[in-house]
């Protein structure tokens, strides 16, 4: 199974994943989530979402998702960049409840249906 590792601003990360997790139950893939500070140190932060990566990773690979590109926590999960690692911006609680309604699917597959997700869950909602 997939890891999922959660890199955001402060605690916006922890309260996406609250709320899917309140709406689902729980989230079956073996996750972390990482606030990132203003204050924050980014080389501690990188060394310790490396080691999150290294305890998600069970070999099926991990996929990071992270608020907006371009940021420090952004920044921080690029550093995460390799074979095995996929990396997603622009968490939404949409794409997070897709991510968790599809724990077995393959990180390539995953990481599609989590896109997808997000994507829909944008939208101009007329009167």
């Amino acid at each position: 199974m997939v890891g999922l590792l959660i890199i955001t601003h402060n605690k916006v990360g922890q309260a996406i994943f609250d709320a899917a997790t309140s709406v689902l139950g729980s989230c079956p893939l073996a996750y972390k989530v990482l606030a990132v500070s203003q204050d924050c140190e980014p080389a501690e932060l990188i060394k310790k979402a490396q080691g999150y990566v290294n305890e998600l990773n069970q070999g099926d690979g991990v996929l990071v998702v992270t608020d907006m590109y371009g940021s420090t926590p952004s920044n921080i999960a690029t550093k995460m960049a390799c074979a095995n690692v996929d990396i997603i911006t622009g968490i939404n609680l949409p794409m997070l409840v897709r991510i968790m309604n599809y724990p077995d699917l393959p990180l390539n597959e995953l990481k599609e249906k989590a896109v997808s997700g997000g994507q829909a869950g944008v939208m101009i909602v007329e009167q």
